[in-house]
């Protein structure tokens, strides 16, 4: 059941998923120099699931099957698993730097699991058997599964109904009686071309009117109609440049986000899991976006502590560890990244079940830990760069440092030349401290920045979708009762 990195990377080689980039088609995508870095980043998980040392984590017992399965596939069972969701997440970061694009998944399954069983109850629909059945087809398999739910919007004044584009937002376009057939897209997709199916949700609560946009399903990711458009990301084409190393910061691991087209996508019913109760759509969002943002309590914070293990050694090989500002720097980012995983467990420690069975982390906690991680990591990496120094964005590039071409009055080389004038501590090489250098470089503004930076502002809903939850289940009519109790007031 449980696959090793290898064979993931192997079962991506046999789908016909089609991806684009740059305005051309990408045959060969899985060994494409901007792609595979993400790749890696997912084998990790499998690699991971099977190393004894990490099984607790990694792995789970299904409550389906009864079997061992990868975590990423598992639907929560206690506050235990959803603790040990947060521990796995950190620790996939500490080993990848990078997004490792498995999360969006597993919140989704635990999303929809809970909220089919309610839609089932009220409307006697099958909707939860279906996504029981997908699902154990999921495990069995040790697929990866991508988690869809931003639609492009389009007109943010207006609702799905009231877009001028009715593609907009993912909708049925037609009916059958063995299925739909669905149409639009969703954007930012993180891991989606490195995945074996989709799951998509709606992306917001609807009003009857938008019944039709109030869909849920599952797709292979080499369904037709289904294609990619890869999306940029800061300094991406140094991966195309030849012999690439030292330049690219984080030459094994890195994320991906693509745009996926829907078509006119044939959907069977047996992977349909909402069709117009526009009634739920709310409830799925909110369910997701939760799971999500406790995601963030584990993940951002594994990154976060290589982040700091990189400035750290930044300080030393400036030779500027000793300094007090620099150790209080370092503090603070430990202290900010702990914050986060505070949040991370806090919420997953005072989770409860749902009618379904699976277990849903506190709300209003992890709305708390989103929000937090929109300021956080900024002020991390901000901290990082001023530990780093100038020369992070500024040195020469690595064929500089290994070019044999003479420039100086005694024969010397551009290449002896860098390394002479960039060499700083004696504890490391000129090379060793351009790497770390680089790696900083790319977290704090190249391609990893996008999962590090921006994805932690608007991955699982931009800051003001956590205030208007916080608002929500903050409860300040009951703090109130408290203050007037306490002040003698009637």
């Amino acid at each position: 059941m449980l696959m090793t990195g290898k064979q993931y990377i192997e079962s991506l080689k046999k789908l016909n998923t089609r991806v684009y980039m740059f305005g051309e088609k990408i045959e060969n995508w899985v060994d494409h120099p901007m792609i595979r870095p993400s790749i890696n980043c997912v084998a990790v998980t499998y690699d991971l699931a099977q190393d004894p040392q990490y099984a607790d984590l990694m792995t789970a017992k299904s409550n389906l099957t009864g079997k061992t399965i990868n975590r990423f596939g598992h639907l929560h069972q206690s506050t235990d698993d959803l603790r040990k969701k947060v521990k796995m997440q950190r620790l996939c970061g500490q080993k990848t730097a990078s997004c490792f694009q498995r999360c969006v998944g597993m919140d989704a399954f635990n999303a929809v699991f809970s909220t089919t069983f309610e839609v089932d109850k009220k409307y006697g629909s099958t909707y939860h058997e279906n996504f029981k059945k997908f699902l154990k087809m999921v495990q069995e398999e040790d697929l990866v599964v991508d988690g869809a739910m931003t639609d492009p919007k389009g007109d943010r004044g207006v609702g799905p109904s009231g877009q001028k584009d009715p593609d907009l937002f993912v909708h049925v376009v037609e009916k059958r009686k063995d299925g739909i057939v669905v149409r639009g897209a969703k954007c930012h997709q993180t891991g989606s071309i490195n995945s074996h199916w989709h799951l998509i949700m709606p992306t917001q609560a609807m009003r009857p009117e938008d019944k039709d946009y109030a869909v849920s399903f599952a797709c292979p990711s080499d369904a037709d109609g289904i294609y990619m458009i890869y999306g940029r990301q800061s300094c991406d084409t140094r991966k195309l440049e030849e012999d690439a190393d030292v330049d690219l910061g984080n030459k094994q691991f890195g994320g991906q986000e693509a745009l996926v087209v829907f078509d006119d996508v044939f959907i069977p019913n047996e992977y349909v899991f909402l069709n117009g109760e526009s009634d739920y759509a709310g409830m799925l969002v909110e369910r997701f976006a939760g799971y999500h943002r406790q995601s963030y309590g584990g993940c951002k914070v594994g990154v976060g502590d290589v982040i700091i293990g990189a400035a750290a050694l930044a300080a030393d090989y400036n030779g500027a560890n000793k300094a007090s500002h620099i150790k209080d720097k370092l503090i603070e980012m430990t202290h900010l990244n702990e914050t986060l995983y505070c949040c991370g467990i806090a919420c997953s420690a005072e989770g409860y079940p749902t009618e379904s069975g699976n277990y849903q982390i506190d709300l209003l906690l992890a709305n708390v830990c989103k929000q937090n991680v929109t300021r956080f990591p900024y002020e991390i990496v901000r901290l990082a760069e001023d530990i780093a120094g100038g020369l992070m964005v500024t040195m020469p590039s690595e064929k500089d440092f290994k070019s044999k071409t003479k420039v100086g009055k005694n024969g010397e080389t551009i290449g002896e030349v860098c390394n002479k004038y960039f060499a700083a501590s004696p504890v490391c090489t000129t090379e060793e401290r351009m790497r770390v250098l680089r790696f900083l470089e790319n977290i704090c503004l190249g391609s990893s920045a996008v999962g590090y930076r921006t994805e932690s502002m608007h991955g699982a809903g931009s800051p003001q979708a956590q205030r208007i939850m916080i608002s929500r289940q903050g409860n300040i009519n009951a703090k109130k009762e408290l203050a007037k109790e306490i002040a003698g007031i009637k």
